[in-house]
């Protein structure tokens, strides 16, 4: 047999920025990233993807980039703003790929140059993939205008769309060359998708972080009024984890763990189940219950330490169980979602299950009969809760 073998290594490296108003005329933050990656006798462009909710809720936020870019003028920016409409309807319309996919191309926007995404993180997951794949990469930037995609999804390496009713099943491991977490788009959020970031923050503290689930408890009401400075700290420690997790042994998940994705598996298959009426952050808020009671009934977690956490998705009040999240039998829908995690990663079955909070184990089973008799047991505590019934 005669073959050769060829190995090289790429560095990976990205910037977190946390800052406020980052199109403010005295916010330099921005202007420092880009004139240190100025190429001489070079035109670098920027051109902007705009989620249509954040065009809306910041009607004055284009003349502030237009304004901005000219008291700083160190790319070209593309003045024709692409806006679309963003959640996760983004991720189902190939139409959409290939509008922001004709931009680059109508542009002329190419490996020195810059898109930007300024949405949540579909939109972010969509104009990732696009840049990942238009000249075979160009420089991505992100602009997370949501709690979720702030301390999650924005923060990450992965890009992808849907499709064949799976949740990204087309996509990258790319990361983008810098994030810019501006928490001034919070300001406009509805409730709903301000609480739904946070059952990220929940599920990060309960495999990584018990201090954070002390502090996340502790903080719970401050959280869910709106307090700046909890929600900002929230943020920045939910991303810090993400990213200790992102630098680690296996970033592009190689392997059949996926450790940051406790309480996924049902999370997915119920988003996609509902036509994705239910939000990411709220499907896996309910994915945390179901993994929590399972790994009570299965003898992993101790009774008390369940109920702990049960209480706490509750008063940051996120529904436990859905409908559609109740396992009858073998053939029921959600139980689709096993499956589909297997064939996302491939190998063997691999779930995060918890063994206290901060603290958790993989297994490769999972227990249809034990599934029903979790889904079931949290049916009843929804209804007998009585924090939920004050």
């Amino acid at each position: 047999m005669d073959y050769q073998v060829q190995s090289f290594s790429v560095k990976f490296e990205y910037r977190v920025y946390f800052t406020s108003a980052v199109f403010d005329l005295k916010n330099e933050t921005l202007y420092s990233f880009l004139k240190e990656r100025q190429v001489p006798q070079t035109v670098q462009k920027m051109l902007f993807v705009i989620d249509q909710a954040v065009a809306d809720k910041h009607p004055r936020l284009k003349d502030d980039m237009i304004a901005w870019f000219n008291k700083y003028p160190v790319v070209q920016l593309v003045k024709e703003f692409l806006i679309i409409p963003g959640g996760e309807g983004a991720k189902n319309k190939p139409s959409l790929f290939d509008q922001v996919a004709e931009a680059v191309n109508l542009h002329g926007i190419d490996r020195h140059s810059y898109i930007t995404a300024i949405g949540g993180g579909s939109i972010l997951d969509l104009v990732g993939y696009v840049a990942a794949v238009s000249h075979r990469g160009i420089n991505h930037i992100r602009i997370p205008t949501t709690v979720l995609s702030q301390n999650d999804s924005g923060i990450g390496v992965k890009n992808g769309i849907n499709r064949f009713g799976k949740k990204n099943f087309l996509g990258t491991f790319a990361p983008p060359v810098a994030i810019f977490n501006d928490d001034l788009f919070l300001t406009t959020l509805d409730q709903r998708n301000w609480r739904a970031g946070i059952a990220e923050a929940v599920k990060v503290s309960l495999i990584k972080d018990a201090a954070f689930f002390d502090w996340i408890e502790m903080h719970s009401i401050l959280l869910l009024n709106r307090d700046h400075d909890a929600m900002n700290y929230l943020i920045r420690h939910c991303a810090e984890l993400h990213l200790q997790h992102i630098a680690g042994p296996d970033p592009f998940e190689k392997g059949s763990s996926r450790p940051l994705d406790f309480g996924h598996w049902s999370a997915h298959k119920l988003e996609q189940l509902t036509n994705f009426e239910v939000l990411h952050g709220e499907a896996v808020a309910m994915g945390i219950a179901l993994d929590t009671m399972y790994s009570s009934l299965a003898g992993y977690l101790p009774k008390a330490k369940a109920d702990r956490i049960l209480q706490l998705l509750i008063k940051l009040g996120f529904e436990i169980t859905h409908p559609l999240m109740q396992v009858r039998d073998q053939d029921s829908p959600v139980l689709q979602g096993l499956q589909e995690f297997r064939e996302h990663l491939g190998g063997r079955l691999t779930i995060m299950l918890l063994t206290d909070i901060g603290a958790g184990k993989e297994v490769n089973e999972i227990s249809t009969a034990l599934v029903i008799r979790a889904a079931k047991e949290l049916s009843r505590y929804n209804i007998q809760d009585p924090v939920r019934n004050e």
